[in-house]
C-alpha cells in the first residue's frame, strides 16, 4: 500500500536510509523474513538474478491464502525491486487500526481501489493477528464489543504493559481463510476500529452481509483485488533492480 509492489519493506536500516520494517504499522507486525531469505537464497543458487524479492512476496502472499482454504489467483511476474525505502512513508501511507469508514475509503481511493475492492482485502483479517497496542484504546473506551470477547481480550491485553501481546483477528476460526470475519462483524467479535466501521450502519454493510451469506462471491472478489494489489505501481524496465539478497539493494 505504501509506494508499490517492490519490495521495499524488505530493505533493513542502512547509514543512507532509515527502512520500513521498524515503521509503526510493521513493527512486530511483519513477521517471516527469514522465510523469504531462504525461499530467495534458493532461486539465487537455481537461477541467479532472475527472480525479485518483489515476486517472491507476491507469490508467497497467494499461496499462503492458498494453504489456508483460500482463493487462488494469477500472479502477473516480473516486478524488479526497489533500491531504497522510506519509514516515514510507511508510517503515512499504511491504514491505522483507528480510521473511520470515510478515512478508510479515502486511503484505498489514493492508491486506485474502490470501496468494493477494500471491503474485500480487509476480509484478509480472516486471519492474522493484531498487537494488544493497536487496540488498547477501543477496547478499554468502548462498548461496541461482545461482552464475552471483551473479557478475553483484557485477559491478555492489561491497560497497560503487553503491548506485544497477540490476539487473532477473526476468534472463530483464525488459520482458515473463510468468512468468518464478516459474521463476527454482524454480531460485534471485532476489535480493530478500522475493520468495525465496515459494518456501523454506513455504505459498506450490505457488502459485509452479502460476504457473510456468500463465501464464494468474497472468495471471487478478494482474489480479483489481490491481482489489483500486485499490479499497483510495479518496478518493471530498468526501473529498480533484482536483489541478489532482499535485505539489501546490490
Amino acid at each position: 500500500m505504501k509506494q508499490g509492489c517492490d519490495a521495499s519493506n524488505l530493505l533493513d536500516d542502512t547509514a543512507n536510509f532509515t527502512g520500513e520494517k521498524n515503521a509503526g504499522p510493521n513493527v512486530d507486525s511483519i513477521r517471516g523474513y527469514e522465510v523469504i531469505d531462504m525461499i530467495k537464497s534458493q532461486l539465487e543458487r537455481k537461477c541467479p538474478g532472475i527472480v525479485s524479492c518483489a515476486d517472491i512476496l507476491a507469490i508467497v502472499a497467494r499461496d499462503s491464502v492458498v494453504a489456508l482454504g483460500g482463493p487462488s489467483w494469477t500472479v502477473s511476474l516480473g516486478r524488479r525491486d526497489s533500491t531504497t525505502a522510506s519509514q516515514s512513508a510507511a508510517n503515512t501511507s499504511i491504514p491505522a487500526p483507528s480510521l473511520s469508514l470515510s478515512g478508510l475509503i479515502s486511503v484505498f481511493s489514493n492508491k486506485g481501489f474502490t470501496a468494493k475492492d477494500m471491503v474485500a482485502l480487509l476480509g484478509s483479517h480472516t486471519i492474522g493477528q493484531a498487537r494488544c497496542t493497536t487496540f488498547r484504546t477501543q477496547l478499554y473506551n468502548e462498548n461496541n464489543i461482545d461482552d464475552a470477547l471483551i473479557k478475553s481480550l483484557k485477559a491478555n491485553c492489561p491497560i497497560s504493559g503487553g503491548d506485544n501481546n497477540l490476539s487473532p483477528l477473526d476468534i472463530t476460526s483464525p488459520t482458515t481463510f473463510d468468512n468468518a470475519f464478516f459474521k463476527n462483524l454482524q454480531t460485534r467479535k471485532v476489535f480493530l476500529q478500522s475493520d468495525q466501521q465496515l459494518f456501523s450502519g454506513g455504505s459498506t454493510d450490505a457488502q459485509v452481509n452479502a460476504y457473510s451469506s456468500n463465501l464464494a462471491t468474497f472468495k471471487i472478489d478478494f482474489a480479483n483485488a489481490m491481482v489489483k494489489m500486485g499490479n499497483l505501481r510495479p518496478l518493471i524496465g530498468s526501473s529498480g533492480q533484482i536483489r541478489k539478497n532482499c535485505r539489501k539493494v546490490n
